[in-house]
C-alpha cells in the first residue's frame, strides 16, 4: 500500500502519552489511490496521529470495480514499518522485492515487513469477473527502533484464530492477541488488530488490555462501541484504561479493533517511509529514486512511482509533546 500524495507532509508522531477513556469519533478525509480506488485516510489526521504502533490507516469500499480498473498501485518502497492488508470483499495481488507474489482474499492476512527496504506493488487481478466488489483496509504498523532495519519478508495467514465473545460477538484476530487467542502475524511491539462481527440484537463486553489504547473502525452497519455509534468508515479513538470494552447492535454490523502499547518513540512519517531523523529519509527517497537498494517488484505490468520532492523546511521528529 502507498501513500500517493505528490506534496506528502512530513508527520511526526510517537512519544510518551498515554490517555485514559475517551470517545472521539474521527471522519477522516477522502484520497485517490491509484486510478480509480477512492479511500479514507483515518490515521494519520490533525488530531489523531497513532494507536498504539498503527500509523497509518486507509478505509476503501465497498466499490463496484465490474468495469473499473480497481486497485492498481504500482511499485513502491517502504522502510521501517509493516504493512497489514485486510479484506471484506475483493481480491489483492501483492509483488515485492524479496519475491513473494500472493493472492490475497477476504478475510486472509497479508503482512509485509520492509525492515531496512522492501518495494511492491498491490493491484486487483483482471477481469473482475469473480471479484466484483473491493472492500478492506489498509494499514501500518510502526517498527520499534531496534527492529526497523531487520530483514525485509512477507507473511500470509489464511487461517486466522477466532473467538466468540457471546451474545453475538465474534472476532477474528488478524495481529497481535485479543481474548487470549494470538494471530501468527510477526509482531515487534505488544499490539491487537481483530476484525470484529456483530449480529443484530447483541449486547455484550469484549474483553481488552487497560495498559494498551484502542480504535474502533467501522465497515458495515452500525455498531454501538462504548455508547457511540460508528458510522460506516469512521474512526472512534477510545484511548486506553479499560478492561471491557461494551459493543451492541440493532443491525448486523462489523468493525475492526485496534489498539496496543502506547508507541513512547518519536518517528517522522513521509510520503512511504517511516523514520527517525530526516537523513533517513532523504537517504532513502535519493536511493529509490536511483533505483538502488530496494530491490526490484517483478511481474507489474507498470512503471515503478517515483518519490516526490522533499519539503522545504527540515523533517524533525516531535511525537506527541509539542
Amino acid at each position: 500500500m502507498s501513500n500517493l500524495d505528490v506534496k506528502p507532509a512530513a508527520t511526526e508522531c510517537g512519544g510518551a502519552g498515554h490517555t485514559g477513556p475517551v470517545r472521539d469519533l474521527i471522519k477522516g478525509r477522502d484520497v485517490t489511490l491509484g486510478a480509480s480506488t477512492l479511500v479514507r485516510r483515518l490515521l494519520p489526521t490533525l488530531g489523531r496521529r497513532m494507536v498504539g504502533a498503527w500509523c497509518f490507516v486507509d478505509n476503501y469500499g465497498p466499490d463496484d470495480i465490474a468495469d473499473e480498473p480497481g486497485m492498481q498501485v504500482p511499485p513502491h518502497p517502504h522502510i521501517g514499518l509493516q504493512t497489514v492488508s485486510w479484506l471484506h470483499a475483493g481480491e489483492v495481488l501483492h509483488r515485492d522485492s524479496v519475491g513473494s507474489r500472493q493472492l490475497v482474499r477476504p478475510r486472509e492476512l497479508g503482512l509485509m515487513t520492509s525492515g531496512r527496504a522492501i518495494a511492491h506493488s498491490e493491484e486487483s487481478p483482471r477481469p473482475h469477473t469473480n471479484a466484483p466488489v473491493l472492500h478492506g483496509t489498509q494499514l501500518w504498523v510502526a517498527l520499534p527502533g531496534e527492529h526497523r532495519d531487520t530483514a525485509p519478508a512477507f507473511e500470509h495467514h489464511p487461517v486466522l484464530p477466532e473467538i466468540a465473545g457471546g451474545n453475538g460477538l465474534r472476532a477474528t484476530v488478524i495481529l497481535g492477541s485479543l481474548d487470549g487467542a494470538t494471530s501468527p502475524g510477526t509482531t515487534y511491539t505488544p499490539l491487537v488488530g481483530a476484525d470484529v462481527t456483530v449480529a443484530a440484537g447483541t449486547d455484550a463486553r469484549l474483553p481488552v488490555e487497560e495498559g494498551f489504547e484502542y480504535a474502533a473502525l467501522a465497515m458495515s452497519g452500525e455498531a454501538v462501541v462504548d455508547g457511540v455509534p460508528l458510522p460506516v468508515g469512521s474512526l472512534l479513538y477510545l484511548g486506553g484504561g479499560r478492561r471491557e470494552l461494551p459493543v451492541r447492535a440493532d443491525t448486523d454490523a462489523a468493525f475492526m479493533l485496534l489498539g496496543g502499547v502506547p508507541f513512547d518513540e518519536k518517528i517522522i512519517m513521509w510520503w512511504n517511509f517511516v523514520a527517525r531523523a530526516g537523513d533517513e529519509i532523504t537517504a532513502a527517497r535519493a536511493a529509490w529514486n536511483a533505483g538502488d537498494r530496494f530491490g526490484e517488484v517483478r511481474g507489474y505490468d507498470g512503471d515503478r512511482l517515483l518519490a516526490p520532492e522533499l519539503p522545504a523546511l527540515p523533517l524533525k521528529p516531535r511525537g506527541r509533546a509539542r
